[in-house]
């Protein structure tokens, strides 16, 4: 019965993102919103990915926020992402390619007996939730959001910034002026 009391407590509570509009850092141009927000560490880490924390492994999680306040469905299939700061920009990693953003350890050479069955140690970056958490969304419909993480191979950097560009409307193809949107 304690068993069940302690896996009962480790479960992961449901991850929801705030409203752009609500988000510290965010910007409306014409009658969409972005509000986007880095994961370093804490509770909105723990909410997000458990006991996974991104950020020691390489990986800045930003979670982004669109809504769609317009008449127009709007396509995300060719938005690109990027990280800039004052010496760096930095493009969105892929989620599924997330998992090999992390270098493998080196090989431990010291002396000692080896077990005989080779123990494979699993990827932490290769959790469920670096996928399932991932903006995904290829078309926001009018009036509603769409959120997820997208994910840069870079350390926090001063006076940095979120450019988000590739953004058009569904039906005649006109593409939305771009967003920069400062995180720090």
């Amino acid at each position: 019965m304690s068993i069940t009391a302690v896996f009962a407590g480790d479960k992961q509570e449901a991850f929801h993102a705030p409203a752009a509009a609500d988000m510290a850092h965010h910007q409306t141009v014409g009658q969409v919103t972005i509000g986007v927000e880095t994961y370093v560490a804490g509770d909105k880490v723990r909410a997000a990915f458990g006991r996974l924390v991104p950020y020691d492994y390489g990986v800045l999680p930003v979670l982004v926020v669109i809504q769609n306040d317009s008449h127009e469905t709007i396509r995300l299939d060719q938005m690109k992402a990027e990280y800039v700061g004052a010496r760096s920009r930095v493009t969105a990693t892929p989620a599924d390619e997330v998992q090999y953003a992390h270098p493998g350890r080196r090989p431990d050479l010291g002396a000692g007996p080896k077990s005989p069955i080779p123990i494979k140690k699993r990827n932490p970056l290769g959790a469920a939730e670096i996928q399932g958490r991932a903006l995904n969304a290829q078309m926001v419909a009018p009036g509603l959001s769409a959120g997820g993480f997208l994910y840069f191979q870079t350390p926090i950097a001063n006076d940095a910034s979120i450019y988000i560009s590739g953004l058009s409307e569904a039906r005649s193809g006109k593409e939305l002026f771009y967003f920069e949107i400062p995180v720090e």
